[in-house]
């Protein structure tokens, strides 16, 4: 697998996205061997100032040029990119796209053979009202009580998604011939409501087998931490109902708020470490935690 030529290795990227979903793309390009630009504003990225060890890594291996692209001299430098670049990655509303120039018809006539994705937060019309990683989960359900999420979850779905688009622009150059530059937009709140699909088919609800109703896929609390329990499979599920003492581990069991009470009971009574121990010698996917 070392000896094969890297997937992106004859594609220059140039990136003017900040924060997390653009840089995440070009990151993940990167790493499949494209030659990546990005153009910061004076400024700088604001990822750079908030967490400058996240910024570094997002940007290893990346050159790093600064141009104010409202000034004449910045689109000087943009152009020159722009002109080497396969592929434009941007993270801007349309509108302020507009402002520096960089409609798609006027890009496309320009530069036929380049390709741009265009990360915004809602798909279409919606991509100019204002929004963030928060409002698109809280818009597809995914958030519960007033915890924030654990993550940035459609932010980092978006850059999934944006350097798929990059990797079919490249599929469709390679095909294709040059000339045939596309234009993907990658939203957000679509990211989000991809991640919700499981959500959306019952399947994480709390009568879901995955959402909490099934006895063998849940978190309990332990005697010095927690447990995420995920004995979803029949045979996990019947070696974690032998080892807590339950008789029966058919689908109707799990389900039953009897066998949630007595896997409770007995996870309630063991340290992480007896459970590590027990996940070893009985093969049952379980995961500690500390509170």
């Amino acid at each position: 697998m070392a000896d094969l030529p890297s997937p992106l290795a004859d594609v220059r990227i140039l990136s003017l996205a900040l924060n997390l979903p653009g840089p995440a793309a070009l990151m993940r390009c990167r790493r499949m061997g494209a030659r990546c630009v990005k153009l910061e504003p004076p400024a700088g990225d604001p990822m750079r100032h908030y967490n400058p060890p996240a910024h570094a890594e997002l940007h290893e291996g990346v050159q790093v040029r600064v141009a104010d692209l409202k000034t004449e001299a910045g689109q000087a430098v943009l152009h020159e990119e722009l002109a080497r670049a396969d592929v434009l990655l941007t993270s801007f509303r349309p509108s302020a796209l507009d402002k520096l120039g960089l409609r798609w018809d006027a890009l496309h006539a320009r530069y036929p053979s380049l390709s741009q994705v265009s990360i915004v937060g809602g798909a279409g019309a919606e991509a100019e009202v204002p929004g963030h990683d928060l409002t698109y989960l809280a818009e597809h359900g995914l958030v519960t009580g007033t915890d924030l999420p654990a993550t940035l979850f459609a932010d980092m779905a978006g850059s999934l998604m944006a350097s798929e688009a990059i990797v079919g622009a490249a599929l469709l150059r390679a095909t294709h011939g040059a000339g045939q530059g596309r234009y993907v937009e990658v939203a957000l709140a679509e990211a989000a409501g991809y991640l919700a699909l499981p959500r959306h088919w019952g399947l994480t609800r709390p009568t879901g087998a995955v959402g909490g109703a099934h006895a063998g896929y849940r978190v309990y609390a332990c005697k010095d931490g927690r447990v995420a329990v995920a004995a979803l499979e029949p045979h996990f599920a019947a070696r974690l109902c032998e080892a807590a003492g339950i008789a029966a581990s058919d689908m109707a069991a799990m389900l039953s708020p009897q066998t949630h009470t007595a896997i409770s009971a007995f996870l309630a009574t063991r340290t992480r470490a007896e459970l590590d121990r027990l996940a070893r010698e009985r093969d049952l996917p379980l995961h500690t935690m500390g509170d």
